[in-house]
């Protein structure tokens, strides 16, 4: 997901990578960052602990970025079927 994000707006991906208890020390607590798993857009915590949907993530790299979000993607081919 984050690849493909990289490639379809001008961003800088990063990931951080570390084994669990080094997310569990004092030290890191005193950064104030999330807890892993995590995904930050500059300073905002997208989601924190959990998985994220692509649009979600997608809106908060467009605001990050002063670009209008994207519209909300159609759910379920039900509703796209009898929206005709």
């Amino acid at each position: 997901m984050l690849p493909r994000l990289g490639q379809k707006y001008d961003l800088e991906v990063e990931y951080i990578s570390k084994p669990p208890a080094e997310y569990q020390t004092d030290e890191y607590f005193e950064l104030d960052l999330p807890v892993a798993p995590a995904i930050m857009v500059a300073e905002e915590i997208v989601v924190e602990g959990a998985d994220v949907a692509e649009d979600v993530l997608e809106k908060a790299v467009c605001r990050h970025l002063g670009l209008p979000e994207p519209a909300a993607p159609q759910k379920g081919f039900i509703r796209r079927w009898f929206s005709r």
